[in-house]
């Protein structure tokens, strides 16, 4: 977005400011939609987990009602801050951004009328309304306009020769396009020195797309001055991007003009693929001043400036802005036309251009106020930003953090937006007259564009208005939860001295997310205050080391006792494709892979990989009872080859060719009860009782083409299993000196026959044995072998109301089962499942004292040793499973 973040200046009074404005101030920078200064909110070492849901309303189309889903981003936020000695801190965050959905790529009159041969009158419309611009032979809409170029309505019934018109056309509407869903992963880090009355930091990150990647590094000081009442922050940083974005041609044919491209004044390429694709570079600069005062023990007064400019490709590769060349109508091509109706434009789209530099100036100032009869802090921010693309904007919000007592707080927040329009900003472009009414020169007509010129919503005035509202719960030992809401709508009206874009580029948009935040250093101080702690410390330490892929193996024999854990896994699959057990050739593939999914295979993945982020947290309710939930989030990529032997070849176009598959959010929730059937001396044997709630996405689509709807991505892509399935397990431990050993058997029984699109996964059964000695008092390691097997998927993916495919050229309707894709052996449900046997090797460290007192870490890699797999599968590389623990 183009809204320009908040600044914030995070200080250090640690002797003069009121303890509850310290706390409260922290708590507020946590609201949704800042910046998160998670690591800044509190001294010590801690970890924290956070998922956020941002989702978009449905644009105002002039009554097409579009087919394509909005935007919605998945997000989830990993980090922690640990402190190497007494002044230097490291702290680190991993961000992964999952988003789907219909953006606008261009803007034009709604009642574009075409008047061609063989073409009806008529907006064309049905996903999404866009125009015919001439692209790679396609004819060219028209659109009529009056003496003074406004846009005109016309008759739908009128004839060729006789158009007659209707009025102005007052209505602007957007043209939509989708994507498959797509994913960016960002790392970051930042290295901290500390002084008693200074301080100085390093840091730097990337972050990492399909079709972007940037690299970025900073530094930055604090100087405390007046016995810390005042503090001074200065930083500054760089920024380094390149972008290669590609444009399917089969996708984007409708509505850019290709030969328009050639013209252009920065060019484009075509990829090995033969896809045009924008190949881009680009640099950030920027610097930051941020003064804090304490005003009182009750007060804060902030105020700081930040200046960023930026050089390169500063364009956004998939907006484009559509243009009418104006000619008068009297053609000889098109026949005679009414005198009520003295123009004709001929659109045609060009992607956006922007100047190749910007400077951006942020200036901001503001208040904490803590209201010492209410225990509550009043934030009061201001910022004012000007660039010199001609855009200047203005942010108002203010929070009240209120505690409500026992751990909690409840902070309600408001924001208000305001920007003026960018000077190249244009909802659509008017060129001409023509001088030359024949002309069919693109190249001669490009040259009278302007240099620069956008229809991006987000240059434009316009206004937005927000609230949102957090509540927090701290709970004892440093573990707080935080959930956050914020609705934000986005209204030229709202804009600051009226005069902002018109209602068609409103929408609305949510945000919601929920963190888990777990402050060690608090955690330790409460233990090291609990007589009992060295005692539980000392059981958890003796007990049987697991495996780190292995759950539901111990349980709290203490009441009240809880614990938190972080569980990671990463499988991957590569190599050759199988069929049961062996190497299948392509032709095999090609004449059999498909038959019993009613199609021929063309393509086959070429490697896929999943990574699952997983907390545990466990209540022991009694000393045999404990109750257990398990939410998830998953994201997976993978790569299509084509298939050798198949006719036709395998293309971009009809086979999504186009570089990875993404996919990635919430996945199935866990919900167990442990329960401890025997116990004695060196011996226990648990029970587990689970279920799975459906909440992971199973109707996830890939776009295929734009004139048709999406069909929906692989069976394995998807991101749950669309059913209520029941997980039981029986595991045994045994431990015995350093020497430890155990046996699981765990199934997964689906409770439903067919899920919302149609289909269910197989059920499934896993055995394993493991054994583990303890090299060192706190290390041990483990051998584990594992038998997997699973059934295949059973139906298949049905169309649901509105999933229907529409030719929009000749408005006909495919078939429904067009949703269901079949080219690839990946789309054959029968595809799925097998029989599988693994060895795991695996450490596990128990530490026994120090900052990290009582953590469990463990890693264990997974070794494939055979896969006898249903049908013709992709072999498997590996698993890797990675945990930490804490009970208290």
């Amino acid at each position: 977005m183009l809204a320009p973040g908040a600044v914030v200046a995070v200080i250090k009074a640690e002797k003069m400011v009121n303890p509850g404005l310290q706390a409260l101030t922290a708590a507020a920078l946590m609201l949704p939609g800042l910046v998160n200064s998670t690591a800044n909110a509190a001294d010590g070492d801690e970890f924290n987990f956070q998922y956020g849901r941002y989702e978009e309303s449905a644009r105002d189309l002039n009554g097409v009602k579009s087919q394509y889903k909005p935007i919605t981003v998945d997000s989830l936020h990993s980090g922690g801050k640990v402190n190497l000695t007494d002044r230097i801190k490291f702290a680190f965050n991993f961000i992964q951004d999952t988003w789907s959905g219909a953006t606008p790529i261009t803007t034009a009159p709604s009642g574009r009328q075409g008047n061609q041969p063989y073409r009806q009158f008529g907006t064309v419309a049905g996903a999404s309304p866009y125009i015919q611009t001439g692209g790679d032979g396609i004819e060219t809409n028209t659109v009529y306009f009056d003496r003074d170029l406004k846009p005109l309505l016309v008759d739908p019934d009128s004839l060729f020769s006789d158009v007659t018109s209707l009025g102005q056309d007052r209505k602007l509407v957007h043209t939509m396009s989708t994507a498959s869903p797509e994913t960016r992963k960002e790392g970051n880090f930042k290295l901290s020195y500390e002084w008693d009355e200074a301080a100085v930091d390093i840091g730097g990150g990337i972050s990492v797309e399909h079709d972007y990647e940037s690299r970025f590094g900073n530094a930055g000081v604090r100087l405390d001055f007046n016995q810390k009442r005042t503090t001074l922050n200065a930083g500054l940083s760089y920024t380094n991007s390149d972008s290669f974005a590609r444009l399917s041609d089969h996708f984007t044919k409708p509505y850019l003009n290709y030969i328009a491209y050639q013209s252009q004044l920065k060019p484009v390429t075509k990829d090995q693929s033969g896809d045009t694709q924008i190949l881009g570079k680009r640099d950030d600069w920027g610097g930051n001043l941020g003064l804090t005062q304490v005003v009182n023990k009750d007060a804060l007064f902030k105020l700081g400036i930040g200046f960023t400019h930026s050089q390169g490709y500063l364009e956004n590769p998939y907006k484009a802005v559509t243009a009418f060349f104006i000619q008068p109508v009297g053609l000889p091509s098109l026949g005679e036309f009414s005198s009520t109706i003295p123009f004709v434009g001929i659109g045609k789209a060009f992607l956006e251009q922007r100047p190749d530099y910007r400077n951006q100036w942020i200036f901001s100032t503001g208040w904490v106020q803590h209201i010492n009869p209410l225990d509550a802090a009043f934030h009061f921010d201001y910022r004012f930003f000007h660039d010199d693309w001609g855009i200047n904007a203005h942010t108002f919000e203010g929070d009240w953090v209120q505690p409500l007592g026992a751990g909690w707080s409840i902070t309600p927040r408001v924001r208000y937006y305001s920007q003026s329009a960018a000077d190249f900003y244009h909802p659509y472009l008017i060129v001409g007259p023509s001088a030359d009414p024949g002309n069919a020169n693109l190249a001669s007509d490009n040259a009278k564009l302007p240099s620069a010129f956008s229809s991006d919503h987000r240059l434009s005035g316009y206004g937005a208005l927000s609230g949102g509202i957090m509540l927090s719960k701290q709970f004892s030992k440093g573990i707080r939860l935080d959930a956050g809401f914020e609705y934000y709508t986005h209204q030229g009206d709202l804009k600051l001295g009226g005069g902002g874009e018109a209602d068609y580029a409103d929408f609305n948009y949510y945000v919601a997310n929920a963190t888990l935040n777990v402050n060690l250093t608090t955690l330790g101080r409460s233990l090291a205050d609990d007589p009992h702690a060295h005692h539980r410390h000392h059981s958890h330490h003796h007990g049987a080391p697991l495996p780190a892929g292995l759950m539901f193996g111990h349980v709290m024999s203490t009441p009240g006792d809880v614990m938190v854990g972080y569980r990671y896994m990463y499988s991957r699959q590569d190599g050759d494709m199988l069929y049961a057990g062996k190497t299948v050739s392509d032709r095999a593939i090609v004449d059999n892979g498909c038959i019993e999914n009613g199609g021929t295979c063309r393509t086959v993945p070429e490697f896929m990989n999943m990574h699952m982020h997983m907390l545990d947290i466990m209540y022991a309710a009694t000393d045999w009872l404990n109750l257990m939930v398990m939410p998830q989030f998953m994201d997976m990529d993978m790569n299509a080859r084509p298939l050798s032997g198949i006719t036709p070849a395998a293309s971009g176009a009809v086979d999504h060719l186009h570089g990875g598959h993404d996919t990635g959010a919430v996945g199935d929730t866990g919900m167990y009860a442990l329960v401890k059937l025997f116990q004695t001396e060196g011996h226990q044997i648990n029970m587990g009782l689970g279920v799975t709630a459906p909440t992971g996405k199973v109707d996830i689509k890939l776009n295929r083409m734009h004139k048709f709807d999406s069909g929906y991505i692989h069976y394995g892509m998807q991101l749950g299993s669309g059913t209520w399935d029941f997980k039981p397990s029986l595991t045994y431990t045994g431990q015995a000196s350093d020497w430890s050993w155990g046996a699981q058997v765990s199934g997964t029984k689906r409770l439903e026959a067919r899920n919302s699109v149609g289909f269910a996964l197989g059920d499934a059964v896993q055995s394993t044995a493991w054994g583990s000695y303890n090299v060192l008092d706190w290390l041990a390691a483990s051998v584990r072998g594992i038998y997997t097997a699973q059934g295949a998927i059973k139906g298949g993916f049905q169309a649901l109301p509105g999933d229907c495919a529409i030719n929009y050229n000749q408005n006909v309707v495919q078939p429904c089962v067009d949703i269901n894709p079949k080219g690839g052996s990946m789309d054959n449900p029968k595809n799925y499942g097998g029989h599988y046997w693994d060895v795991g090797f695996g450490l596990n460290a128990m530490i026994p004292d120090g900052a990290f007192a009582g953590h469990n870490f463990s890693v264990e890699w997974l070794q494939p040793v055979e896969d006898n797999v249903n049908g013709y599968q992709l072999e498997r590389s590996g698993t890797l499973n990675a945990t930490w623990m804490y009970a208290f």
